[in-house]
């Protein structure tokens, strides 16, 4: 079969399968980059396995112009652009980094608010296919075991970046002895652009 012309032969990519990074106090550059010894001091990079992740929009405002004389047309210009807030969800698990983000900014946990740029953070969220490696020949096999590369990986393959965000709710779901579905927490987050990103 012939593909016809302008058609993309593409294949969709699902979005049940996503991986999220945030990477805090990227826009600290003394504390992040030194520290007290002069040695180099990594960013704390934060990943989670989030069940849902909602609000990747951007919108721009068109301003309308009408021009003398032309009764039948409107020129659209280019206006501001807003972003919608993104919500974050995923099961609760022992680990409470989401929590302390939260609490860095709201002052929950004892400080009047670190709104700082300290606190900031890039976050990346990439679409993930998984590729089967192609397996090598059976001389190259390891004693005992299948064929070394011949397991699936995770190809980041699309991504979306949020700069400067910073987290403005933190939820968490129902708690319904009731019902056998997991434990919910969600944090809503503001940023200041979305990008798309090249996985690395």
């Amino acid at each position: 079969m012939t593909i016809p012309a302008r058609q993309d032969p593409l294949t969709p990519l699902p979005g049940f399968n996503f991986h999220v990074e945030i990477a805090l106090g990227l826009y600290n550059r003394v504390r992040d980059t030194t520290g007290d010894d002069g040695s180099s001091v990594p960013r704390t990079v934060i990943t989670g396995a989030f069940s849902e992740v909602t609000g990747l929009e951007a919108s721009m405002e068109p301003k309308a112009i009408r021009a003398g004389g032309e009764n039948y047309r409107v020129y659209q210009r280019p206006g501001p652009v807003s972003f919608s807030t993104v919500m974050l969800k995923r099961g609760i698990v022992t680990s409470r980094h989401l929590w302390a983000w939260w609490s860095l900014f709201s002052g929950s946990g004892g400080l009047n608010g670190a709104w700082g740029s300290e606190g900031r953070a890039d976050v990346s969220i990439f679409l993930i296919r998984p590729t089967i490696a192609s397996a090598p020949s059976a001389q190259d096999a390891p004693a005992g075991g299948s064929p070394a590369g011949s397991e699936s990986s995770r190809e980041a393959v699309v991504g979306w970046r949020l700069s400067y965000a910073m987290p403005v709710k933190f939820r968490v779901g129902d708690l319904n002895a009731s019902s056998d579905e997991i434990a919910i927490e969600e944090l809503h987050l503001a940023h200041e652009g979305l990008h798309a990103q090249v996985p690395s």
